[in-house]
């Protein structure tokens, strides 16, 4: 069964996420603080987090950030905060999607189902890849150059390069990673594909302006190229 954890310190929000979730046959953990919820996160293991941004006690992207060190679930933002900056924080933090308050039930229902319909299915990913002179050891977001200097990713590089590195060889098309990355109200920002994507080649190609491993289609999305040789190194 489907666990989840609802953050957020109102408590007739806590109440009527807890009774229709419950009555969709989820199971429901409830926090009021961010403290209680990395606490509570700890211990269960949730499937999903619908996280509060104004919490009591500490910032909610803070939330996000303890979050995403030990837990790759879907985090849904559910917040009266409407701001661009706001969203971008909190998704550029690690969370999956973002939903204003007031909100509909049967939206936020829909958006809990995609993000843990695309958890069930999602392929496994590598555990470690070669890009060029780089190794990439995708399950433990670490990165390091031939003489061990690690690379620092940022979450939303690495979110972009996981999604990559599911379909080794494969178009990734722009819709598809704009959705999974920033949430399904951002399928038409690519611009943000074409900064996060050029900074991943800074940070990776040996030579930004000519990649031979992250790839445009363009008009279309990206692809993740691995050469033979390094395919085989993969262990």
């Amino acid at each position: 069964m489907i666990r989840i954890l609802v953050v957020d310190d109102e408590p007739q929000i806590l109440r009527t996420l807890g009774i229709n979730l419950r009555a969709r046959g989820y199971d429901v953990d409830t926090a009021a603080d961010g403290a209680s919820a990395l606490s509570a996160a700890s211990g269960t293991q949730p499937n999903l987090v619908v996280l509060d941004l104004g919490l009591p006690d500490m910032d909610g992207v803070d939330v996000i950030r303890g979050l995403r060190r030990t837990s790759a679930s879907p985090i849904i933002v559910l917040s009266g905060r409407a701001g661009s900056a706001d969203k971008v924080a909190a998704l550029d933090a690690g969370a999956d999607d973002y939903v204003t308050k007031p909100f509909g039930i049967d939206e936020l229902l829909a958006r809990i189902r995609a993000a843990t319909r695309r958890v069930s299915t999602a392929p496994a990913r590598p555990a470690a890849l070669r890009i060029g002179q780089y190794t990439v050891q995708v399950a433990d977001r670490l990165a390091h150059g031939p003489d061990g200097t690690p690379v620092r990713l940022t979450p939303t590089e690495w979110q972009l390069l996981e999604i990559l590195a599911e379909h080794p060889g494969r178009l990734v098309s722009q819709r598809q990673l704009l959705q999974q990355v920033w949430g399904p109200t951002y399928t038409k920002e690519t611009n943000y594909l074409r900064q996060y994507m050029a900074q991943l080649r800074r940070k990776l190609e040996d030579d930004p302006t000519h990649p031979q491993h992250l790839l445009t289609e363009p008009g279309m999305g990206y692809r993740l190229h691995l050469l033979p040789q390094q395919a085989q190194d993969e262990p």
